[in-house]
């Protein structure tokens, strides 16, 4: 069964993140605060552009100016434009979903957190980070071999979070989908719903003020689907 955030090793990471910075005399420490900064400031500044000017018209002169570092330090980080969306793309990925797995472990793998889930997706996510959301959705897709086997790699997780999600809930439920496939059906269906409504009403019309309308309307179409492939 696949993962639900990698918990464990986001623990794991963490504990042997703050053992390490107690090794470290204060000045390393405040030179890797300061590398990390330079990091995050990189990846907010071409997060914006990337959105708001489109991938390819964003240069990385421009990116490195808008970061207020050099061109040089920002090639030290990554070696080429691509390189920088790919890790753009892992941490907006890792964002949503830290923000996803969040709703299904609060409401214990329950209807409830498919529900909560989708909500958060359309009025957290989308209304929020509009920024994420076209970057993912729209300014990454068919830039190259690369990246979309990246963007793939992204969306199998996303749907694997969905599926055990799924699975939990007929655990819990004592439900049986129609067939060994309807969870992962389900998965995939649900996510492409999310791009699709998504991408519709946000990226390619501005329906911004509807969005809590179309999240309860789209929620309650998932809900609807969930329930006509399951029984007790």
């Amino acid at each position: 069964m696949p993962d639900l955030i990698v918990e464990k090793k986001m623990k794991k990471s963490k504990t042997s993140k703050s053992a390490e910075k107690k090794s470290l005399s204060k000045t390393a420490l405040r030179r890797q605060r300061e590398r990390e900064h330079r990091y995050e400031s990189i990846l907010s500044a071409a997060e914006l552009l990337f959105a708001r000017e489109g991938y390819l018209q964003a240069s990385m002169e421009r990116i490195a100016d808008s970061a207020e570092v050099s061109v040089g330090t920002l090639y030290f980080y990554f070696k080429n434009k691509e390189d920088l969306l790919v890790h753009l793309l892992d941490k907006i990925s890792f964002e949503l979903r830290e923000l996803l797995g969040s709703e299904f472990i609060k409401a214990d793998f329950s209807l409830d957190g498919i529900k909560s889930a989708g909500h958060v997706f359309f009025e957290e996510f989308c209304l929020k980070c509009p920024e994420k959301l076209a970057i993912l959705f729209k300014e990454s897709m068919g830039r190259s071999n690369l990246v979309e086997e990246h963007r793939k790699q992204i969306f199998d997780k996303l749907i694997a979070d969905v599926q055990e999600a799924l699975i939990r809930l007929s655990d819990n439920r004592k439900l049986n989908y129609q067939s060994a496939l309807s969870a992962e059906i389900m998965a995939v269906s649900i996510l492409g719903m999310y791009e699709r409504i998504a991408y519709h009403f946000l990226i390619w019309q501005d329906s911004s003020k509807e969005m809590k309308t179309i999240s309860k309307d789209t929620v309650a179409f998932i809900l609807g689907g969930i329930n006509n492939l399951s029984r007790q």
